[in-house]
C-alpha cells in the first residue's frame, strides 16, 4: 500500500469522494472495511479530513475518517428505532447568514431561526446585510440587538464595495457556508468576496448538467484562503426543526437564566416561577422571545 497522505472531502457523489490533499485532487473510493461498519451517521461527507492512499492517476483510496470538530446536522427517526443523524457537512466553522436591506423584506424571525441552527450545531454565526446602498433606518435600529448579543454583524454592497473587506477577513481559512432567502445578493456577494468562485461554480453546474448556480451536488469550493460550502441542505435549514429541550439553549441571552427557574422542565411559556419569562423586557427582548415561542410551537 502507497503511503498514506491526508486530504479534505471537496465533493460526494455516485459512491466517489473529491479529496484536496496538499499536492493533488484524488477521486478515491471508500475502504471496503469502513463501509461495513454499523453508523447512525453518514459514513464520509462534505467537509471531512481524511487518509487516502494514492493509487495513481489522479485515484485513490480513503482509508480513514479523522474525527470530526463540528457536525452540521439533523436528526430524524431511523428505520427500526432510534434516531439517524445526517450530516451535511464536517468541521464547518462559519454560517454567513445573509438578508437584505429593502428587497426582499427583511424577516427577523427567520434571522432568529438561522441563529438557533447555528448555536445547536456549535458553529459561528455571521450575520450579513447586503445591499446598504438601499439602506433602511428601521432594519439598522433592529440590527443593534444582534450586535449587543455578540454576533458579528456586516453591512456590505457589492455596487460601492462597502463591507466586503470587513467580510473577507472575517471568513478567511475558514469553512464557511453563505445562506439566507432568494434575492438577498448571495451570489453577487460571493462573487464580490473572490471573483474566481463564479468561474467555478459555473464549471460545476455545467459538469453536472443541472444549470449554473443551481448544482444538486454538494461541493467546496477555495475561498479566501479557507472554503465555501455549496449544498442544498444548508440552503433549505430555515425549514429544519430544533428539539423543544434544546432550544432554550440556543438563545445565547436566555442561558444564564436556565436552571434557575420553578420547574426542571420548564419550557418558558406558562409556567409559574420562569426565570426566563421574568427577564423579558430586561435582559431579553420581548422580540426575541417571540421568535423562542414560534420556535417551540411552530404552525
Amino acid at each position: 500500500m502507497s503511503e498514506l497522505v491526508q486530504g479534505r472531502v471537496l465533493r460526494t457523489t455516485s459512491g466517489f469522494v473529491d479529496v484536496q490533499t496538499d499536492t493533488e485532487r484524488l477521486t478515491c473510493k471508500v475502504r471496503g472495511r469502513l463501509k461495513k461498519k454499523d453508523r447512525r451517521t453518514d459514513l464520509v461527507v462534505l467537509g471531512d479530513l481524511v487518509m487516502v492512499a494514492p493509487t495513481g492517476d489522479g485515484e485513490g483510496q480513503v482509508e480513514e475518517v479523522l474525527p470530526r470538530e463540528t457536525r452540521f446536522s439533523r436528526v430524524h427517526p431511523a428505520r427500526g428505532g432510534g434516531h439517524r443523524e445526517d450530516v451535511l457537512i464536517a468541521n464547518l466553522q462559519q454560517l454567513a447568514i445573509v438578508f437584505a436591506h429593502g428587497d426582499p423584506p427583511f424577516h427577523p424571525r427567520m434571522l432568529d431561526r438561522f441563529l438557533v441552527v447555528a448555536e445547536r450545531n456549535e458553529v459561528e454565526p455571521l450575520v450579513v446585510i447586503n445591499k446598504v446602498d438601499q439602506e433602511d433606518p428601521v432594519i439598522r435600529d433592529a440590527l443593534t440587538t444582534y450586535a449587543d448579543l455578540g454576533y458579528p454583524v456586516f453591512a456590505t454592497s457589492t455596487e460601492d464595495g462597502r463591507g466586503i473587506d470587513a467580510l473577507r477577513h472575517a471568513v478567511a481559512g475558514h469553512l464557511v457556508a453563505f445562506v439566507g432567502p432568494s434575492g438577498v445578493g448571495k451570489s453577487s456577494l460571493l462573487n464580490a468576496l473572490d471573483p474566481t468562485l463564479d468561474r467555478e461554480v459555473a464549471e460545476t453546474s455545467s459538469h453536472h448538467s443541472k444549470g449554473r448556480h443551481t448544482t444538486r451536488v454538494a461541493t467546496l469550493f477555495p475561498f479566501a484562503g479557507g472554503y465555501l460550502a455549496d449544498t442544498p441542505g444548508i440552503r433549505e435549514l430555515g425549514l429544519w426543526q430544533i428539539p423543544r429541550g434544546e432550544l432554550d439553549q440556543c438563545f445565547p441571552e436566555m442561558r444564564p437564566f436556565l436552571g434557575e427557574c420553578g420547574f426542571r422542565n420548564c419550557v418558558h411559556r406558562t409556567e409559574p416561577r420562569c426565570a426566563v419569562r421574568a427577564a423579558v423586557g430586561d435582559v431579553i427582548q420581548a422580540e426575541r422571545y417571540e421568535s423562542y415561542l414560534r420556535l417551540l410551537d411552530p404552525e
